[in-house]
């Protein structure tokens, strides 16, 4: 509240307690107790006033909202199909184009997203080894990261024939996007004459 109106209102109190002196017939002789009332009376008014009228703090700043879980996810594929159009390549029908056409197309799709996936997510093979070389899974093997797939019986360890060496992500460097919808992968692009 500011200065000015806590002076104006303690003004009005003491011509309020000033006119009660003046009203009461002999303010010396009157009761003490009374007299107190008439004319402090106008002063505690006055602060309950201020007190009760008094603008309630501003509520505190809210926190901006986190950003929604599958921004990370989304803001890769924006990447993905940044470098390489990866989206447009995934989303149309190429049935009817020819398997030259296709391959054209697939080499310089391939070599952008490459590109944009080794620029976000660092890469490392679960097992070492090229595909169907013979490969041993010893005992502990994490089954979240090998899978067996065949005649799996017995106890490791387990001999086989790689079929893929899995992937492990040992780092993410995501750019995030600022300042755009994070569910706009890429805008609409136009052209104008």
């Amino acid at each position: 509240m500011s200065a000015g109106r806590v002076a104006s209102v303690l003004v009005l109190a003491l011509v309020v307690a000033g006119a009660d002196w003046l009203a009461v017939a002999d303010p010396l002789r009157a009761c003490a107790p009374c007299l107190a009332w008439v004319v402090a009376g106008p002063f505690v008014l006055a602060l309950l006033a201020l007190a009760i009228l008094r603008p309630a703090a501003p509520p505190p700043a809210a926190a901006p909202a986190p950003p929604p879980p599958d921004t990370p996810a989304l803001d890769l594929l924006a990447a993905l199909q940044d470098e390489g159009r990866l989206v447009d390549f995934l989303t149309e029908d190429i049935g009817t184009y020819s398997d030259a056409q296709v391959g054209a197309a697939v080499r310089g799709i391939q070599a952008s997203c490459r590109k944009a996936l080794e620029a976000c997510v660092k890469l490392e093979p679960i097992l070492r080894g090229a595909e169907n070389e013979p490969v041993t899974v010893e005992a502990g093997f994490d089954p979240g990261a090998v899978r067996l797939t065949g005649n799996v019986t017995g106890r490791p360890p387990f001999r086989g024939v790689l079929r893929h060496a899995g992937w492990r992500v040992t780092g993410v460097t995501v750019p995030a996007r600022q300042g755009c919808d994070a569910r706009v992968i890429a805008p609409a692009e136009v052209e104008l004459p």
